[in-house]
């Protein structure tokens, strides 16, 4: 999923020499249930985000009010509860630090497949990437395939060079944690934690909108 999912947040922070950072959090239990958390974090650049929150607009951009990224959010919220296989929504929304997240239990990582797709949607933004999860309780075998949308690259060449420096430091951090060990892990840039049972993969959000990084997974456990 892409954090993506607050992207409000993110036009604010693109409108400013700014960074920003998306995480996404997964952790998995062996029969297949588990919990998601997403979070944008312009906490590094909340000084600058205050100001430009105070403006109508900045460099022919509209900024959202306070109460404009609370609705949004609201919106995600209520989307995620309508949807199948779905619990336990919850979200975070601190505007003096600047950070949003999101949390939610799922009852089989399918039910995760296509939601930060269709939120953009409703966001009436294009999403940047694509990615389908599975998970056999069977074999241990946790797989995230993951496609780069052309589109992407076509939105962000449009962008003023102002707004696309932005994308030169925000990172994109995906993290997945397991009850069983890790025996295997197939991304060349996935690290796994001293313990075995978690695995992280960072990388700039440059690279996957211009479809240069690849973050497809197929993660083996032990048995």
């Amino acid at each position: 999923m892409k954090g993506y999912l607050y992207l409000f947040l993110i036009l604010v922070a693109c409108c400013c020499s700014s960074c920003f950072q998306i995480v996404e959090e997964i952790n998995l239990s062996d029969n297949g249930t588990g919990t998601v958390n997403l979070t944008v974090n312009l906490s590094q650049s909340k000084t600058k985000v205050a100001s430009i929150l105070l403006l109508d607009s900045v460099n022919g951009y509209k900024v959202p009010s306070k109460q404009k990224i609370q609705k949004e959010m609201d919106e995600v919220v209520a989307y995620l509860k309508n949807s199948k296989g779905i619990t336990n929504v919850s979200r975070k929304l601190d505007l003096e630090n600047f950070v949003a997240s999101v949390s939610f239990s799922f009852n089989n990582i399918s039910n995760i497949n296509n939601i930060s797709q269709n939120v953009l949607k409703k966001l009436k933004v294009n999403a940047i990437s694509s990615s389908s999860y599975s998970f056999s309780p069977v074999t241990h075998v946790f797989e995230r395939n993951y496609a780069h949308n052309k589109e992407a690259l076509i939105q962000y060449n449009k962008l003023k060079p102002q707004v696309k420096n932005v994308f030169k430091e925000a990172t994109y951090t995906s993290i997945y944690r397991f009850e069983l060990p890790v025996s295997v892990c197939t991304n060349p840039l996935a690290k796994v934690s001293a313990s075995k049972k978690a695995v992280m993969v960072r990388t700039g959000m440059l690279g996957l909108i211009n479809g240069k990084t690849n973050i497809s997974n197929k993660i083996t456990l032990s048995k």
